[in-house]
C-alpha cells in the first residue's frame, strides 16, 4: 500500500445520502480507496467496488444487509469483526487466506492519530436494518432460549456447536483433536507437533506434579486431560457439556490406558458440591475464530476465579487474564493466574 492509502487525516465526506454511500464512506476509512485495495467489495443492494488492478480480485468481501456493517464495528475491534463473519452479516468469495493481509492494513489504518474517531463518527451515521431483516434475524436467535449463560441455554450452545459430529472436526484439526491455538516454537513444526508443544507449555506453566488433581474446564475431545495424565502422571478430570465429545475422549483415554487418572464427563463446573477440591484448574481458550466459544469461555474463567480467589489456581491460555497476578513465558500469547494453594470449587 501507498503512503496515500494510509493516508486518514482528511475527512472523506459522503457523495450522497443514500445508505450504500455511507458504508462506502467506512469502507474507505478502513480499506483505502477501491483502486488501491486488492478485494472487491459488494454491498447488499447488489453494487460492486471493484479494485483498480483492472483484473479479477483474489477475493470479494460482501456485506449482506443494510445493518451488517454498522453491527461488524460497533464497536470496532477485532472480536466484533470476527463475530460479523460467524453470524453471516460479512462473507468472503475467493481466497480467505488474503483476508488476513487485509486485516493488518485495517490495524494500520486505525493506528493512526484521529483515525478511529473519524472512523466511529462515521459508523454512527450508517443504517440500521429494515424491519424485514431485523425479524428474520430475532428468529434465527431464537433457536437458544433462556437467561444468558444459564446451565440449560449454556448446553444448548454447546451441543448445537460440537455435536455435528466428531467426524467433521477430525478433517481438520490436529491429531488430538485440540480445539485451540497451537504453539510453534521455530515454526517448522507441523500442526500435530505444534499442538503437542503447545499441550507441554500449558502443564510447565501451570508446575504439574505427579499426583496432583488437574481440572480441565471446557475440555473438548480430551488432548489435554490425556496429554497431562500420560506425561505429568496427574490425576487428571475434564468437563465438556458435548456428550459426542466426551464419547470420544473416553473411547480415546481407554485405547490408551489412562482410565485410572484420567476421564471426561459431561458436567457443568458449577454443578460440582461444594467443597470439591483440585490442585489446578485449567481454562483454555477458544482461537478468535470462534468468538462466540470464546465469549463463552471468558465467563467461566471470569466467574471461577470470582468466586474461588485466593483459592484457586488458574490458567488460561491464548487470552489475556483479567485479575490476579500476569506471569508471561515464552509465549507471548501465553498468560496464566497461578495461586500455590488447592483449588476448592465452592469454597467462598
Amino acid at each position: 500500500m501507498t503512503q496515500a492509502s494510509i493516508d486518514l487525516t482528511r475527512d472523506i465526506a459522503p457523495r450522497s445520502t443514500s445508505d450504500v454511500d455511507a458504508a462506502r464512506v467506512v469502507m474507505e476509512l478502513i480499506l483505502g480507496p477501491p483502486a488501491e485495495r486488492i478485494c472487491a467489495v459488494r454491498y447488499w443492494d447488489g453494487s460492486v467496488d471493484t479494485t483498480g488492478a483492472g483484473e479479477r480480485p483474489p477475493f470479494t468481501l460482501v456485506l449482506r444487509s443494510a445493518g451488517a456493517l454498522r453491527r461488524m464495528l460497533s464497536p470496532p475491534t477485532e472480536l466484533r469483526m470476527a463475530e460479523a463473519y460467524i453470524r453471516g452479516d460479512v462473507d468472503i468469495e475467493g481466497q480467505i487466506e488474503f483476508a488476513a493481509a487485509v486485516g493488518e492494513e485495517v490495524r494500520k489504518r486505525m493506528a493512526r492519530p484521529g483515525a478511529l474517531a473519524r472512523l466511529v463518527r462515521h459508523v454512527v451515521a450508517l443504517p440500521h436494518d429494515d424491519p424485514a431483516e431485523r425479524a428474520r434475524r430475532r428468529r434465527d436467535h431464537l433457536g437458544l432460549l433462556g437467561r444468558r449463560h444459564s446451565r440449560a441455554r449454556d448446553r444448548a450452545a454447546v451441543r448445537s456447536h460440537y455435536d455435528v459430529g466428531n467426524d467433521f472436526y477430525a478433517l481438520w484439526l490436529d491429531e488430538r483433536m485440540v480445539y485451540s491455538c497451537a504453539y510453534f516454537p521455530t515454526g517448522q513444526e507441523d500442526i500435530n507437533a505444534a499442538q503437542e508443544a503447545k499441550l507441554d507449555l500449558l502443564c510447565r506453566k501451570l508446575r504439574l506434579a505427579p499426583g496432583e488433581r488437574l481440572l480441565d474446564i471446557g475440555c473438548g475431545w480430551g488432548g489435554l486431560v490425556r496429554f497431562a495424565a500420560a506425561r505429568y502422571g496427574v490425576d487428571a478430570l475434564g468437563i465438556t457439556l458435548s456428550e459426542r465429545q466426551a464419547e470420544l475422549a473416553n473411547a480415546r483415554i481407554r485405547a490408551e490406558g489412562l482410565e485410572e487418572n484420567c476421564r471426561v464427563e459431561v458436567r457443568d463446573y458449577r454443578e460440582f458440591p461444594r467443597g470439591t477440591e483440585f490442585d489446578k484448574v485449567v481454562n483454555e481458550a477458544i482461537p478468535l475464530s470462534d468468538p462466540a466459544a470464546r465469549s463463552e469461555k471468558t465467563a467461566q474463567a471470569q466467574k471461577i476465579a470470582n468466586e474461588q480467589l485466593p483459592w484457586l489456581p488458574l490458567f488460561q491460555g491464548h487470552m489475556t487474564m483479567f485479575m490476579g497476578k500476569r506471569i508471561t513465558g515464552a509465549s507471548p500469547s501465553v498468560a496464566f493466574l497461578y495461586y500455590p494453594w488447592a483449588a476448592t470449587i465452592g469454597k467462598r
